[in-house]
């Protein structure tokens, strides 16, 4: 027997009894080795197969919270708490990293939404304010995207949105 194989198993023993353990997040695993982790808050799924994890890390969050930050053989990495998955927002150009969180979950997009559609709504031109916000909600998307989220139905809302508003205002 392989090694690899062995520290593959118990990697995913880590994530599956974190996630069994935890209050708001549940995980299916299929034949072919295909995890998918469902989030109770949103009912968003995110899905990886074993072979691509590299590494589980245990830790720790400032109030002494744990969580589980899985490292993926690509490069890109998720970090699971007691409700969520917590993943990176995509590098955007044109938006200054710095002011969005480095860590993301995908109930965010409602809160980023939710503003866009505020200053679609507001008279005073916030055009520049909407043009930030809607490069927040991508980089969500994308990033959320590239670690394994379907968030197809996340980005026909957005362009449902700005098309309603254009209609509105013609």
């Amino acid at each position: 027997m392989s090694s690899k194989s062995k520290s593959t198993h118990a990697e995913l023993d880590h994530i599956l009894n974190f996630v069994d353990a935890s209050k708001g997040l549940r995980a299916k695993i299929n034949e072919s080795g295909r995890v998918q982790i469902h989030q109770d808050l949103d009912g968003k799924v995110f899905s990886f197969s074993s072979q691509e994890v590299s590494e589980v890390l245990h830790r720790a969050d400032s109030e002494g919270k744990p969580f589980i930050q899985v490292n993926f053989k690509n490069g890109t990495k998720v970090l699971l708490t007691e409700t969520l998955v917590g993943f990176k927002p995509l590098e955007t150009l044109g938006l200054d990293m710095g002011r969005i969180p480095k860590v993301v979950t995908t109930p965010d997009l409602v809160s980023v939404f939710e503003a866009i559609e505020e200053s679609l709504g507001a008279d005073n031109g916030l055009d520049h304010e909407v043009e930030i916000l809607k490069k927040v909600y991508m980089a969500i998307i994308s990033g959320g995207e590239k670690v394994g989220f379907d968030l197809s139905f996340e980005r026909k809302w957005l362009n449902r949105l700005l098309a309603s508003k254009f209609k509105a205002s013609a």
